[in-house]
C-alpha cells in the first residue's frame, strides 16, 4: 500500500510539474508568466535577434492577454514586458545605437520629435551600463503609474520614463511596419 500510495503521489508530481511550461527561444528559456508590477503577464511570444548569422540576444513579450496582432500588442492596456537576454557581449552605445534605428524606422520626424527628450533620457541610462555580457538580461516594462522602466540584470537604471507612447515606440522596434527582423515579430506575436 505504501508503495501504491508513493508511485501515485510520484505520478501527481510529475503531472503538476509537466504542466510548468517555459517559452525557449535561442537555447533561452523564459517564463510563460511573470508578474509586472501588480499586474500578471503572460508570455505573448519569444524569439531570437540574429545578425549575419550571430546571435545577438533572446527575448520574449509578455502582455496581459495574449496578442497575435502587431497593433493589438502595442495597444494593449496594462503592464507589458520585453524581456531580453544577450547571447553575446555588447556595449551599452551599441544597443544604444540599435534601439534608436528601430525607432527612427517606425516613426515619422514628427514623432520622432515628440520623443526626442525622452529617447535621450532612456540612452542616457542605458549607457550608464557600460558594457553588457553575454547572458544579461535587460528588461523593458511598462507601468501604467509610472512610465517605462529600464532594468539590467535585476537593477533599475535611470528613472521611469512617461508615456505609454513612449513604451510604443520601444515596442515597434520590433513589432512596427519596419521591425528590426521579421521572424523575431512574428514569433513575438506567437505566430513563429
Amino acid at each position: 500500500m505504501k508503495k501504491l500510495l508513493a508511485t501515485a503521489t510520484l505520478s501527481l508530481a510529475l503531472l503538476a510539474f509537466g504542466n510548468v511550461h517555459a517559452v525557449e527561444a535561442g537555447g533561452v528559456n523564459f517564463a510563460d508568466q511573470t508578474k509586472v508590477g501588480g499586474s500578471d503577464l503572460v508570455a505573448n511570444g519569444a524569439g531570437l535577434r540574429k545578425k549575419l548569422f550571430i546571435k545577438v540576444y533572446a527575448m520574449a513579450l509578455y502582455l496581459p492577454t495574449k496578442q497575435g496582432d502587431a497593433d493589438a500588442a502595442i495597444g494593449a492596456r496594462g503592464a507589458k514586458r520585453i524581456n531580453i537576454q544577450l547571447l553575446r557581449d555588447l556595449s551599452a552605445q551599441q544597443f544604444v545605437d540599435a534601439l534608436n534605428e528601430g525607432v527612427a524606422e517606425n516613426h515619422s520626424a514628427t514623432e520622432l520629435a515628440a520623443l526626442k527628450e525622452r529617447l535621450k533620457q532612456f540612452s542616457d541610462a542605458m549607457l550608464s551600463v557600460g558594457e553588457a555580457k553575454s547572458g544579461s538580461v535587460v528588461q523593458l516594462d511598462w507601468l501604467p503609474e509610472t512610465g517605462t522602466r529600464l532594468t539590467v540584470n535585476g537593477q533599475q537604471r535611470g528613472r521611469d520614463i512617461a508615456g505609454e507612447d513612449f513604451y510604443g515606440a520601444l515596442l515597434k522596434i520590433w513589432l512596427g511596419r519596419k521591425p528590426v527582423q521579421d521572424d523575431l515579430k512574428s514569433a513575438l506575436l506567437g505566430r513563429g
